[in-house]
């Protein structure tokens, strides 16, 4: 039987809050808000670090490693400098937000270190590429379909004041095309160069 990598009390650490946060959102904004990147790849890396499958910790790291930097970037940003470095974090300022859902959304602070980590623990498999931009395609037009616009989950509804100036169809493709190659595509070189 092969000895595992992870130590089980951080398998547990990790699991029993991301499954908390999954069901408190599930509850507070519906089952649509599950199909947000960041929260796709948080559940990808519960089998991940119970199974210590290369594959699906890389998958949920190419997925997100890029905006959950930015997310930070943008949070702690904020926080020393008072400014606005983006919108991705506005809804972590807004006052009417409960604050205990915006400490919930502080997963974003650990998950693309637990990512990294797991990624460079366990190795990485390049499939895991051609695997996030396969969820991607799948990901894109079900946020669309299955959200709100006001949600505008995954950026599937593009911004308020240009949604009539493109066709719903262009921008879902034109979203397929610039997700994997801005995001997916630099964290898988950076992972391979690294870890492959």
């Amino acid at each position: 039987m092969p000895v595992s990598m992870i130590p089980l009390w951080l398998k547990i650490v990790w699991t029993l809050p991301a499954l908390a946060i999954l069901v408190v959102y599930w509850r507070n904004y519906g089952p649509g808000n599950l199909l947000w990147f960041s929260d796709i790849a948080l559940l990808l890396s519960i089998p991940a670090v119970w199974l210590e499958i290369p594959l699906l910790a890389g998958v949920a790291a190419v997925l997100v490693l890029v905006p959950e930097l930015a997310w930070n970037l943008g949070y702690f940003g904020r926080l020393l400098t008072g400014r606005r470095l983006g919108g991705i974090v506005d809804y972590m300022f807004e006052p009417e937000r409960p604050g205990f859902l915006k400490a919930l959304s502080l997963f974003h602070v650990p998950l693309p270190l637990f990512l990294i980590w797991m990624v460079w623990l366990l190795g990485y498999d390049a499939r895991a590429l051609p695997l996030a931009v396969v969820l991607t395609w799948l990901v894109i037009p079900a946020s669309r379909l299955l959200t709100r616009p006001e949600r505008n989950v995954n950026w599937a509804f593009g911004p308020v004041r240009h949604r009539k100036l493109v066709h719903p169809v262009l921008f879902v493709g034109f979203l397929m095309l610039a997700i994997p190659i801005l995001f997916h595509v630099p964290a898988h070189l950076i992972f391979d160069h690294l870890f492959g």
